[in-house]
């Protein structure tokens, strides 16, 4: 597909406006790094978000040949600040600018991708500014709060001709792609069934309003999310997680990356109309809010059922398939099983796990390194390993999963309109307001 943002790389006289306003964008290779691309077919980004899990990809994208990190942006400032001086000392000079406002970090034209690594309610906004400015996007899982939200992107990225890479990394682990494309080629059968586990959210939280830090902007912090006084330690990773105003918990946080992998291996066969129904538990007092655990079924028209469950998975599946990790993913056939998590790959019979993909079977899309495949993205303007789609419809399970067990009761979904049939409660479940002034609006 075509990329606005892939002009910006050739267009290199358009740099020399820039360099006007901005610092020289030429460091890497004068620096005489091994195998530097050219300026003009560097791929330039820009890090909305910088703490923790966003700091690691921001880290790996310093290490992509031919990449050139310019801006880091946070609402905190020890983050923003940090980021910056570890951009500047990975390339010896002190070109990469820090921000607290997203806008300006879109707003630049010498610009082409964005790396989103905010908190879950601002992954949809932030995502969308950098798209509708032409940039490529890498947007860590989960996609948004809202199935209204993850809509808005799509039809942005689809409209915008952007690239956009999900964050569900293990696409580009061979163990993953081993592991569906063994189901894909009918080595387990028929498939019939997919048990899928993860961990769970926590409970807690202090709940005594506190002095908002000195280095938070609080109020974007919000952003988009209701106002709500400050309260100690808010705003880190132990607890926002874990507050549905701000994410889905780990039924999305982590559950995404399990259920990506069956509906990766399953193909079409989960991509007909489905019910859904189960039973979870939220916590009654402290800060959190979201599910702590779970169990789940989804029984499509196809044939398929899955079964989602929180941590600690059954004995008798740790037994079964031999992965004692708080994770996985594994598919159950008419002639046998494969399993999978980031520890290993396991099979009912000796052998199959490495069984090779012949030239003539279904092969899925290869990649090995999830940055460097956005990056590649970016450049020629194809579509990487986790597109746009595949996220939309990766959340869609982690939402209707949280909504079926909230109200209690079965409910089926129709993937070509993305709705509950006849269920106007469930439905409204799919938006959530957003506090102005942020909006999905352009």
């Amino acid at each position: 597909m075509s990329s606005k943002h892939s002009m910006s790389r050739r267009s290199f006289g358009k740099r020399s406006l820039a360099a006007a306003l901005f610092p020289m964008i030429v460091p890497a290779s004068a620096l005489g790094r091994d195998g530097a691309a050219a300026p003009s077919n560097r791929v330039v980004i820009g890090s909305i978000g910088v703490g923790d899990r966003a700091r690691y990809l921001l880290e790996t994208a310093l290490q992509v040949k031919g990449t050139q990190v310019v801006a880091v942006c946070d609402v905190k400032t020890d983050r923003r600040e940090q980021a910056r001086d570890m951009v500047n000392k990975y390339y010896e000079n002190q070109d990469c600018a820090a921000y607290v406002e997203h806008e300006k970090v879109v707003e630049r034209d010498d610009i082409d991708a964005c790396i989103v690594g905010s908190c879950d309610h601002w992954h949809a906004l932030h995502s969308l500014a950098a798209t509708r400015a032409g940039k490529g996007v890498y947007c860590e899982k989960p996609l948004s709060v809202s199935m209204e939200q993850n809509q808005a992107l799509r039809a942005a990225v689809r409209k915008h001709k952007t690239v956009f890479q999900f964050g569900t990394q293990q696409r580009s682990d061979r163990k993953f792609l081993q592991a569906c494309e063994l189901v894909r080629n009918g080595r387990i059968g028929e498939l019939k069934t997919i048990n899928v586990w993860s961990p769970a959210s926590s409970s807690g939280g202090p709940t005594e309003q506190a002095p908002v830090p000195v280095n938070l902007d609080y109020e974007r912090w919000l952003g988009p999310a209701p106002f709500t006084p400050y309260t100690q330690d808010r705003d880190s990773n132990a607890w926002w997680w874990f507050i549905e105003e701000y994410a889905l918990g780990f039924i999305a946080g982590w559950g995404i990356h399990p259920l990506d992998i069956a509906m990766w291996g399953a193909g079409g066969l989960m991509h007909t109309p489905v019910m859904v129904e189960g039973r979870g538990s939220f916590p009654a007092e402290g800060l959190c809010n979201t599910a702590t655990d779970w169990k789940i079924s989804l029984t499509y028209d196809s044939g398929v059922e899955m079964d989602y469950r929180s941590q600690p998975a059954p004995k008798e599946w740790v037994e079964r398939y031999g992965l004692t990790d708080s994770h996985g993913t594994a598919f159950e056939g008419t002639a046998g099983w494969v399993a999978v998590n980031r520890s290993d790959i396991t099979a009912s019979r000796e052998g199959l796990a490495k069984d090779k993909i012949k030239a003539d079977e279904i092969h899925l899309y290869k990649s090995r390194h999830h940055m460097k495949d956005f990056v590649d993205s970016v450049r020629d303007g194809s579509d990487p390993a986790s597109p746009i789609e595949e996220a939309v419809n990766g959340d869609a399970l982690c939402h209707m999963s949280d909504i079926a067990i909230r109200l209690k009761r079965p409910l089926r979904w129709d993937p070509a309109v993305e709705r509950f049939e006849n269920d106007d409660e469930a439905n409204a479940r799919l938006t959530r307001p957003i506090r102005p002034p942020w909006r999905l609006g352009a």
